[in-house]
């Protein structure tokens, strides 16, 4: 079988796919598969690089490194890539891997295409993908589960520009600097800031409204942010829980995946009634959903042992500095075993999804 691994994109965490497409292609087991590299640029352009037959290579071999990137963006497209459209990754015996992460890659886009072209995928489904993006109709689901959550105040760039004031009154009636800002549909802390005044607040908002027209602002609490991996299409499996150990309030973008400033602790140093009680909302954040496939569910863990779900992400980051597959290794399951079980459960789900459509017919 022909493994598609579906990488780069045209959200701001395009680099970090790339580096998770190469770490997983490193962990595919090629006695099985063989791997075809698609690369999606920042601009939108799908490029089909030679195929992958052995683990042994190198990030060129997976089209572009990094530096690459600026090649394809000025038009000097390097041999060993060639321009595709993307209905052209369409083909009998084959999965894809959609290493994508934020807009255009988890948030339902490329899980509706490829459902049209009718071709199994590794991660959660079309609905699934959407709600767990969207910061604010996955709060909501959320509380229908009964899963606590920190207080917010949420609207979009429409009610920003008619309402500012009224939502600034909203935002510091209900809430307590610091706040959170953050873009309804972002991750890994793009277009996030934390905020202490009324004027920061204001410019922070005109931030995160560059990457989405709606906005969430949370309050800001004195916790411990604890994570849990989730694993499972009906059959739902929960990893041990990671603790990030902070040496500052806050990590944005660069302190995470540039500076890498960010300790993982696994697994986590919490009471085992906390430490059940985390799984046990990961899970219930999973069905919300309607999860499939793969999930990291990320928590707050207050001083005083109160526990706030914080977000959770489909299609989490495979690098080196990733916490989820760190989480399978300490619960158990190698990484190269992790890539196997998710293409495992995207050939269930589709050969499920397909008996179904055709016994409806």
């Amino acid at each position: 079988m022909k493994i598609i691994l579906l990488y780069g994109g045209q959200s701001a965490e395009h680099d970090i796919s790339i580096i998770s497409a190469h770490n997983i292609a490193q962990s595919i087991m090629y006695n099985l598969y063989t791997v075809q590299p698609v690369y999606i640029s920042k601009t939108g352009q799908w490029i089909k690089g030679p195929e992958l037959k052995q683990p042994s290579f190198s990030d060129q071999q997976l089209i572009l490194t990094i530096a690459d990137q600026a090649e394809w963006s000025e038009g000097n497209h390097p041999s060993k890539g060639v321009a595709i459209r993307p209905g052209d990754i369409q083909e009998e015996e084959t999965i894809v891997f959609p290493v994508l992460h934020g807009p255009n890659g988890e948030d339902g886009t490329i899980q509706g295409f490829l459902e049209v072209l009718n071709m199994p995928y590794v991660g959660a489904g079309i609905t699934a993908s959407a709600n767990g993006m969207d910061k604010i109709i996955s709060k909501a689901l959320f509380t229908q589960m009964g899963i606590p959550q920190v207080p917010y105040v949420s609207f979009n760039d429409i009610e920003w520009q008619k309402q500012q004031e009224e939502l600034i009154q909203k935002a510091e009636g209900t809430l307590l600097y610091p706040l959170f800002v953050k873009p309804a549909n972002m991750g890994s802390s793009v277009g996030i800031s934390k905020v202490q005044d009324k004027e920061s607040l204001i410019q922070a908002v005109e931030e995160a409204l560059h990457y989405d027209r709606r906005i969430v602002v949370e309050q800001g609490i004195q916790a411990e942010e604890c994570e849990v991996a989730v694993l499972g299409n009906d059959d739902i499996h929960v990893s041990c829980v990671g603790h990030l150990i902070k040496k500052q309030d806050f990590y944005d973008y660069s302190e995470k995946y540039v500076n890498n400033t960010v300790e993982m602790e696994i697994p986590a140093q919490l009471p085992d009634n906390i430490t059940q009680t985390i799984q046990d909302y990961a899970r219930k954040a999973y069905l919300a959903i309607d999860g499939a496939g793969l999930s990291r569910v990320d928590f707050f863990v207050t001083a005083s042992q109160d526990i706030y779900i914080n977000e959770i992400n489909t299609m989490p980051g495979f690098t080196q500095y990733s916490m989820y597959p760190s989480l399978w290794q300490a619960t158990g399951l190698e990484f190269r075993d992790l890539v196997e079980e998710l293409l495992q459960l995207a050939l269930r789900r589709y050969e499920s999804r397909t008996s179904q459509s055709q016994s409806q017919e």
